[in-house]
């Protein structure tokens, strides 16, 4: 998923030459920021800037979007060949660096891009978008971490107000929005200041002082449902970022006298700046921070959070860093919750079984796993690295054409980590089980090699059930290897009946509001224990030359819960959408799924 970050200098570019050596203290910080995140973004990246105070007839703003894994070093590079042009007097005279290099900036914006299927691909999609206009207090740069539900009703919005949106996407609406609502708040601010103040540079200078962000953040997001985590700059130095009221992105933020920082994760920040945990805090659902061009900042409520929070689990389980001090001891809780299931998987056998893990997100949970089953029986474990990852790649959010050949050459297994002849269990733990490639055309075939008694996969996230629409590429019913387990448990037991009523159910509520539409997709697992959708997971996986038996085992609701107590976003697992927008969308996935119509 997206990554962002912002970073504003609140002392001028002299300051930190002097205290750091470089001007270039914010644009290496932001640096710092995007790499420590690129796990959120593996399609492109973009960065903008805003410089303070430049005269007329010279730029204030400056934008850099590339495509591509390697996006961040490839801007960074255009960066330092902008520098190369300079001689050292002319890079060390910070007070006219400003006016000879493009991001000698006190205001940075930057992203990672993670498209998901409703994002279109390409150059003009990365963010940060930008919308010009001749005043600088009219100018908007956007980025954010989201997705939205209702694109439909806002371009509808949007258009019958008068505009023409150049396109469908949400990021263009929600730019193209936020941009209306500043243009009537400055327009707003103009009128009522003109009555005291006859020049125009006076007049703009009270407008930019006293326009209200909250307010144009208010006009427009009312309309928005989904996950969001927004980000804006203004071109004469105003900044902001949005978080949605049920908190289903996340959003962190760090200030002291120098400096202030937003990002998508905690550790990033702490690691940046070399702060403790406890001085980085958490942006706060349906809050904004807003940074003036002055360096004043305050927070402003848009709306009241919701009074059930559903920040998303699924991040915390797979996408966020897992240096994280609390996500650290949430991914072993969600290890250390299984041991029983596991335990009775080997058959209590734990001398005659070796434990490991799939790298690499789901070694933090093995940890948790290892010092359960410990605890449980008091003995020492045969631990092994089994499984080694030979590439550097996410087959998780590759292309759909690219998913199945990868799968079979990213990992490679460890020789001689059981015994051969069939004689040990091999117990290895992901952090989820969502399709099920890698699993089918890989690691089973490839741990079968060591001639294991039995293969146990354990998953430290529930079955992954319904499709994600707040921005995780997961949209379509058949990817999910729970959801293919289930229909075709229903047919072999005659129970066809029930895909058909969940068809008809669906498809006479496409006319509804969104608000009044049910997910009906829960009656496909209904029938079943989640015992008996593994089970048929497992035989649907198991590759023909595989002859020892696969057995999965799946993290529960409750066990997900207690370990992640105040992440209560499950969607994925139960159905439980927090927005009326996913059951809308789950309602269309399954009729496309019924129809064949889902889009490849």
């Amino acid at each position: 998923m997206c990554g962002i970050a912002m970073v504003r200098l609140l002392k001028p570019l002299e300051y930190y030459h002097q205290k750091y050596g470089t001007w270039q203290y914010g644009l290496q910080k932001m640096y710092l920021l995007m790499e420590k995140q690129h796990n959120r973004g593996q399609e492109g990246a973009g960065i903008a800037g805003v410089k303070l105070d430049m005269p007329p007839g010279e730029e204030y703003i400056w934008r850099d979007r590339i495509e591509g894994k390697n996006a961040i070093q490839e801007i960074f590079a255009n960066v330092n060949a902008e520098m190369s042009t300079l001689s050292n007097e002319e890079f060390n005279d910070v007070n006219n660096i400003k006016s000879r290099v493009p991001f000698a900036a006190e205001l940075y914006l930057g992203h990672l891009r993670y498209s998901t299927t409703q994002h279109k691909a390409g150059l003009t999609h990365v963010h940060p978008f930008l919308r010009r206009h001749n005043w600088k207090n009219r100018t908007l740069v956007l980025a954010g971490n989201f997705n939205l539900t209702n694109v439909d009703e806002l371009f509808d919005y949007l258009t019958l107000k008068g505009q023409h949106p150049r396109d469908t996407s949400d990021t263009f609406l929600m730019l193209e929005q936020l941009g209306f609502k500043l243009d009537m708040e400055v327009q707003k601010e103009y009128d009522r200041i003109k009555q005291r103040y006859t020049n125009d540079l006076t007049i703009t200078q009270k407008i930019e002082d006293q326009l209200d962000i909250a307010s144009v953040i208010r006009q427009s997001e009312h309309l928005w449902d989904g996950g969001y985590v927004i980000a804006g700059m203004l071109g004469h130095g105003d900044a902001f970022a949005f978080r949605d009221p049920k908190g289903i992105r996340p959003a962190f933020y760090y200030k002291d006298e120098e400096i202030v920082v937003i990002a998508s994760e905690r550790p990033v920040i702490q690691t940046c700046l070399n702060v403790t945990e406890a001085q980085v805090i958490e942006l706060q659902p349906g809050q904004a921070l807003i940074i003036k061009k002055n360096g004043s900042v305050h927070f402003e409520t848009i709306r009241e959070a919701s009074d059930e929070l559903t920040q998303c689990s699924f991040e915390r389980i797979y996408f966020s860093r897992g240096s994280d001090y609390d996500i650290y001891r949430e991914r072993k809780r969600l290890g250390e919750s299984l041991t029983d299931t596991i335990l009775d998987a080997v058959d209590q056998d734990v001398e005659n079984t070796v434990f490991s893990f799939i790298p690499n997100t789901a070694e933090v949970a093995f940890y948790g796993m290892v010092d359960g089953i410990k605890k449980k029986v008091k003995q020492a474990l045969r631990t092994e690295k089994v499984l080694i990852k030979d590439i550097k790649l996410r087959t998780f959010i590759s292309q759909n054409k690219e998913r199945d050949d990868l799968a079979t050459h990213v990992y490679d297994v460890t020789y001689g980590s059981t015994r051969r002849g069939r004689i040990d269990n091999l117990v290895a733990i992901d952090d989820s089980i969502v399709r099920g490639t890698t699993l089918k055309q890989s690691l089973l075939k490839i741990m079968n090699r060591l001639e294991p008694k039995k293969i146990v996969i354990v998953s430290s996230s529930p079955q992954v059930r319904y499709p994600d629409y707040y921005g995780i590429d997961m949209s379509k019913m058949s990817e999910f290897c729970a959801f293919r387990a289930a229909i075709q448990l229903l047919k072999d037991r005659g129970m066809q009946s029930v895909i058909d009523d969940v068809y008809r159910k669906s498809k006479a509520q496409q006319s509804l509001p969104k608000e009044l539409v049910v997910n009906y997709v829960k009656e496909i697992y209904a029938p079943f224990t989640q015992e008996e959708v593994s089970v048929q997971i497992a035989k649907m996986l198991t590759p023909d030359e595989v002859d020892c038996p696969v057995e999965l085992v799946y993290q529960t609701i409750d066990g997900l819960h207690q370990a992640c107590p105040n992440h209560t976003g499950d969607w994925y697992f139960t159905g439980n959408y927090p927005t009326p927008g996913g059951n809308r969308l789950v309602n269309q996935a399954f009729i496309n799924y019924y129809e064949g119509k889902e889009i490849l």
